[in-house]
């Protein structure tokens, strides 16, 4: 089990690069997540959703994507509470107490996940969630050293050094932990190092001699390293052209699902704006509404910021506006949430630039997809959405999907489309197909799936160098 000083300090991607070292060497492995708080999620072969990061995780084991991976996910709905998911399957909302004392159900949940999974695969590489060290939490703790007792796993600790106070951090962490759980601690991992090893050797001697733990290898700072985040905002660009395609993304309190626009951040051709709250937005050529986790909150917020009016400005002068999941919802006349799916029983008027009218209900709709734009291009993507909107008589669809239904719409004049599909721009002929309709004079297709296979690639190659992998896993890695 790989456990962080901090939130932030390498867990997801340190876990995505063992599993594909031991995937290369034929062992068959899978991720766990015992307990993620993230808004990016992606659906399972079976139909259920799960973190994002555990769906990386699992291509690089080369495995499909199981809700037993991620069985406990918290989405976020306002500061305080959040929906709970248990092996891929919306339950309730609860608040933060009210979940602190459901933890008991959630742990069997996990155990369960962990035994179906334990029973299929030689090697389970375990994601610690925050912390071990917030105290507050300990009790009845799922996500890290509580689990970890439960099952008798080991664990190693990483740490970022590049945030500064990585000796404290390591310290410090094991300091905070029972006897019991301190044994289980078979090493640190140092995360983000630049510079020259050398300087660094006097402080991991003394924290090898301070501890007891060995350091089983420092990390070097992976510039540009383009992976699916697990929640927060990527904002790195990559190279651009000379002349770009500008798009923006206002930045919801609630936003869901940004990493659908990974894929347009690293493409040369397109300069991606994400305006957060208190910032005014730029002129664009695009501009995409996200997918919300509160999408009636989130449609309070748009227009008390001012982009009700921005949009109206932005169409008039020939823009283009594309609306993803929640965002396709906002675009519409009204959203009605009858049974208070998301907050309070209500209706909500729309942005009122298409004629759509959606309800909210409790049955989660959650697909994986393919399907064909107007022009014929391919396309895929996955659903996670509780409103249907169905289409307007007169009104084209977005896509044709390849079970038969359509999906979204574009308005008469094509100036603006909505789709309830995530990962849109990751097919790269979509993707191009997108960009031209936005305005993209000879836009280039850019394959996303090919990029992240390189990535996780590289990731692993990394770690093949700078890890300790003889001490880690003697049974697959012995020199």
């Amino acid at each position: 089990m790989v456990q962080g000083t901090t939130s932030d300090a390498g867990k997801s991607i340190l876990v995505t690069g063992l599993c594909r070292v031991l995937h290369r060497r034929g062992v068959r492995v899978a991720p766990f997540k015992p307990q993620n708080m993230s808004l990016n999620s992606a659906v399972t072969e079976d139909g259920g959703e799960i973190g994002r990061a555990q769906a990386l995780q699992a291509q690089a084991a080369g495995i499909a994507p199981h809700s037993d991976m991620n069985p406990v996910l918290l989405k976020p709905t306002s500061d305080t509470g959040a929906q709970v998911i248990l092996r891929g399957r919306a339950q309730r909302n609860q608040d933060a107490r009210q979940y602190h004392d459901y933890k008991k159900v959630a742990m069997d949940t996990v155990l369960a996940a962990w035994d179906a999974l334990g029973s299929q695969y030689e090697a389970l590489m375990v994601e610690g969630a925050g912390s071990p060290a917030e105290i507050n939490l300990r009790a009845n703790d799922i996500a890290n050293m509580g689990f970890a007792e439960r099952v008798d796993c080991p664990v190693i600790i990483v740490a970022d050094i590049d945030r500064g106070g990585v000796f404290a951090h390591l310290v410090g962490t094991l300091e905070l932990l029972s006897p019991s759980e301190q044994a289980r601690v078979q090493g640190f991992v140092i995360n983000r190092f630049r510079g020259d090893i050398s300087l660094l050797q006097p402080g991991l001697d003394w924290l090898e001699e301070r501890t007891g733990k060995p350091v089983l290898g420092v990390l070097p700072y992976l510039q540009q390293l383009q992976l699916d985040a697990e929640d927060a905002i990527d904002t790195s660009q990559g190279d651009k052209d000379d002349h770009c395609l500008q798009v923006v993304v206002p930045v919801f309190p609630r936003i869901s699902n940004h990493t659908d626009f990974d894929a347009l951040r690293q493409h040369p051709q397109v300069e991606l704006h994400y305006v957060p709250p208190g910032r005014q937005p730029p002129p664009a050529d695009l501009v995409i509404l996200p997918g919300s986790k509160n999408v009636r909150g989130d449609l309070r917020w748009l227009k008390q910021a001012g982009w009700q009016d921005y949009l109206v400005r932005h169409l008039r002068y020939g823009g283009r506006v594309l609306g993803i999941c929640g965002g396709y919802q906002m675009l519409g006349a009204s959203i009605e949430d009858p049974g208070g799916i998301e907050e309070a029983a209500g209706r909500s008027t729309g942005l009122d630039l298409l004629p759509l009218h959606t309800v909210l209900e409790s049955e989660k709709a959650l697909h994986r997809v393919r399907g064909t734009l107007p022009g014929g291009e391919t396309i895929s993507g996955y659903e996670i959405h509780c409103g249907k909107t169905p289409l307007p008589s007169g009104l084209a669809p977005f896509a044709r999907l390849d079970d038969g239904r359509l999906d979204g719409c574009r308005s008469a004049d094509g100036q603006i489309a909505g789709t309830y599909l995530h990962g849109l721009f990751d097919s790269p002929d979509a993707c191009r197909a997108l960009l031209t309709w936005a305005g993209l004079a000879q836009a280039r297709a850019e394959d996303r799936e090919a990029l992240r296979e390189a990535e996780i690639d590289r990731l692993a190659d990394c770690l093949e160098q700078h890890l300790d992998l003889a001490r880690l896993f003697p049974q697959w890695c012995a020199q």
